[in-house]
């Protein structure tokens, strides 16, 4: 396939695409995944299935079907309808952007994507009124293209796709944890007490309960998905005092970086431990007297927070088009920042 065939694969634009000794024998979806680099499969099967994609002068519908070297496949792609939801003017504090991907530091409070309850005034709103045209049709509609998410009250860094290319680029590395490549996330959490060992690894399966819809928990291993965590133990509310002089830490600031993106966690993990979150009303209720223990200063600290003390801190990744590694940092909100503090001065 010649460069500008490839161009020629935009919205509205029809294309002639030749099979090769590479695609002979595979599946039409396939091959026209491979020949159209920059078009996500689960979209090429939609376009086929619309009646956009002819093999060798014949409209195809069956994804199926098999292709032959020599064959000729004509692919017209609709044009990417208007985005549902709709653009709100939500401010953003945008820490990258340019036209493949926008890097944003996430607000306590703001929730990702529309769902129950939640069906406007979200990031994606946000998102589609910011970009504007600069969204390329993702799944066939304009929109940015989520590939890993922060629960709601929890606020940092979060990476964001403006087409289909950077989507499935971003997507893969995401789906492989960082294993094999250069992602990174790296949390703050402050938790009460200090957890045993000052590092280690959290290793479990977690599914949704069965009593609490909104609740995660940790199951056996035949049950759920895998879940990885590495923390490390920070700092230490109070501090350490002189030999024999220990006192009993109320709580503890712990760095959490992750090999797996489960739902909640950081917060199920550290609860799993014995330790969870400051201000989590979901997994660390039980610890509610504790906080009667904190000095005023940090209890109002707490009370101003208002959430889960949870922080995205670091991102990093390669660029879906350049190659290039970034890493971005963000610091803790203000609010985030006080309760550190309010502890630190225990």
């Amino acid at each position: 396939m010649t460069p500008t065939e490839t161009t020629g694969a935009a919205a509205g634009a029809g294309t002639t695409l030749h099979v090769g000794p590479e695609q002979a024998g595979e599946r039409l979806d396939k091959a026209l995944a491979l020949l159209a680099g920059e078009i996500s499969r689960a979209r090429l099967q939609q376009v086929i299935k619309e009646g956009g994609v002819a093999l060798n002068g014949v409209i195809a519908t069956d994804g199926k079907r098999k292709v032959v070297e020599g064959d000729t496949i004509a692919l017209v792609m609709p044009a990417a309808r208007p985005p549902d939801p709709v653009g709100q003017d939500i401010p953003l504090d945008i820490i990258f952007e340019d036209e493949h991907l926008v890097v944003i530091d996430k607000p306590a409070g703001l929730v990702v994507h529309p769902a129950g309850g939640h069906e406007d005034g979200t990031l994606v709103n946000a998102l589609i009124a910011h970009c504007g045209e600069s969204l390329s049709g993702i799944g066939g509609v304009r929109r940015p293209g989520i590939v890993h998410r922060l629960d709601k009250d929890t606020s940092g860094l979060l990476v964001v796709a403006k087409n289909d290319r950077a989507h499935q680029k971003l997507a893969k590395q995401f789906a492989d944890h960082g294993r094999t490549g250069p992602l990174r996330r790296a949390y703050l959490a402050i938790v009460w007490g200090v957890p045993r060992r000052l590092h280690g690894t959290v290793q479990t399966q977690i599914e949704r309960s069965n009593k609490n819809r909104e609740k995660m928990m940790v199951v056996g291993e035949d049950r759920g998905r895998e879940a990885i965590t590495h923390y490390t133990v920070i700092e230490r509310y109070p501090p350490l005092l002189k030999a024999g002089e220990e006192t009993e830490a109320l709580a503890s600031l712990v760095e959490c970086r992750l090999e797996t993106g489960r739902t909640h966690q950081i917060r199920v993990h550290m609860a799993h431990l014995g330790h969870p979150l400051l201000g989590d009303q979901l997994y660390g209720s039980g610890f509610s007297t504790k906080a009667a223990r904190l000095p005023e200063l940090a209890r109002d600290a707490l009370t101003r927070l208002g959430r889960q003390a949870l922080h995205a801190a670091v991102l990093g990744f390669e660029h879906p088009a350049s190659g290039e590694e970034l890493l971005f940092e963000s610091e803790p909100p203000p609010e985030f920042a006080q309760l550190q503090a309010a502890l630190a001065a225990l």
